[in-house]
């Protein structure tokens, strides 16, 4: 076949980004795709304060332009295309694959997924209606606008109370909002939230309506034990309670798993050969920019040592 890639790279956050490096080490002919900017949802927050070789942290957009510069050192572009569908194409060892893009169509002998996810909607009554008006999805970006505002906290998980952490650093006062009567957060982190006298927790409770005129001004919240409905005051409503794997375009190409999750085999191979996934697309017990990255490396390997026999 004539004008194919040896592989193409979907998505370029810290999981994509490190593929990249490591397919431009391997000297592979090589594009990486992304349909927005690098950085996946890392971006959302304004530092990392875990990722090793940083003591006291480093902001998030430094970081990716670190990578991208890594990327761009060992000659591997990054094209700014969404990936709409891909089709097998040839038999056998010759199989690859037809990437079809918002702006015409490119084939490869093989693929790394790296698509990652977006935070999940909460589903109630205003959501939508309210987004960039006091409905938010990350604390670190929109937190200092609600400085000595009353907002409320919907999530149960670590990252709902990282950011309710965060967030009282501005706030007045947070109801956090949650469905159970028990938090999937680290002990520790419900310890300092507990401690934090900003903050109120409303258990066993979830979100019916978020309303307000042209931003927010109140939240009806339902107990889902009695079934009572009270009225909650708040200019602002933060909602952290998981994510949607960016997936939908690849239903009919290889099996993903009830909730969205590519499913991934030995050396993270998916259904498809040739085909390897990685990072927040794919389901693990830890999303982080320091496993992601580790997911790249390895699914290049995989890629690498695959094309050398097929």
């Amino acid at each position: 076949m004539s004008n194919i890639y040896d592989l193409v790279i979907i998505g370029a956050g810290p999981a994509g980004l490190t593929a990249a490096l490591y397919a431009g080490r391997f000297r592979l002919n090589t594009v990486v795709l992304e349909k927005i900017t690098p950085g996946g949802q890392i971006v959302l927050s304004e530092t990392i304060e875990n990722y090793p070789g940083f003591p006291g942290g480093i902001g998030t957009f430094e970081l990716i332009e670190k990578f991208k510069k890594q990327v761009e050192e060992v000659g591997i572009n990054i094209e700014n295309k969404e990936v709409l569908e891909i089709k097998p194409i040839g038999e056998d060892k010759r199989i690859a694959y037809e990437v079809i893009t918002s702006e015409g169509s490119l084939k490869t002998r093989s693929i790394i997924l790296a698509v990652g996810a977006s935070p999940k909607k909460l589903g109630a009554g205003g959501e939508d209606k309210f987004i960039a008006r006091g409905v938010s999805y990350c604390g670190t970006c929109d937190g200092p606008l609600f400085k000595n505002k009353d907002i409320v906290v919907v999530g149960g998980g670590d990252r709902a109370m990282e950011e309710v952490i965060y967030l009282s650093n501005y706030a007045s006062k947070i109801f956090m909002v949650h469905r159970r009567d028990a938090f999937r957060a680290s002990k520790i982190l419900e310890d300092k939230a507990r401690s934090n006298p900003k903050i109120i927790f409303v258990l066993n409770s979830v979100i019916e309506e978020i309303s307000g005129d042209n931003k927010v001004s109140h939240v009806v919240v339902k107990d889902v034990k009695t079934g009572q409905l009270k009225k909650i005051s708040a200019q602002g409503v933060f909602i952290f309670v998981g994510i949607q794997p960016n997936t939908g375009f690849l239903k009919n190409f290889l099996e993903i798993n009830e909730k969205g999750f590519i499913i991934t085999r030995v050396n993270i191979l998916t259904s498809q050969p040739g085909v390897f996934a990685c990072g927040d697309c794919c389901e693990k017990n830890l999303y982080q920019v320091v496993t992601a990255c580790g997911e790249g490396a390895a699914a290049c390997d995989a890629a690498h040592k695959y094309l050398l026999n097929s």
